[in-house]
């Protein structure tokens, strides 16, 4: 996990389309929380979530059900955008 001062915003969106990739990859795998993500890829979760929210909003992910409500959701890729 990266060890340096927290980045800002603009900042952890400029990378936003490199880790696109990376996180698709990931997921090609099988259906992956955000921590698992964040700690698969050695970036901080509250990195992770931004870019998966813009995977997201763009149709590239889609939550899988939770099993129960305390769970983390589990991110798959989205079959119909593949």
């Amino acid at each position: 996990m990266r060890t340096e001062p927290k980045r800002g915003l603009a900042e952890v969106m400029r990378d936003e389309m490199v880790m696109k990739d990376k996180i698709v990859d990931l997921l090609r795998e099988e259906p992956k929380t955000i921590p698992e993500m964040a700690e698969a890829l050695g970036y901080p979760s509250h990195e992770v979530l931004l870019w998966v929210m813009a995977l997201w909003r763009y149709g590239t992910v889609v939550e899988v059900e939770k099993k129960r409500t305390e769970d983390y959701f589990q991110y798959k890729l989205n079959p119909e955008h593949a």
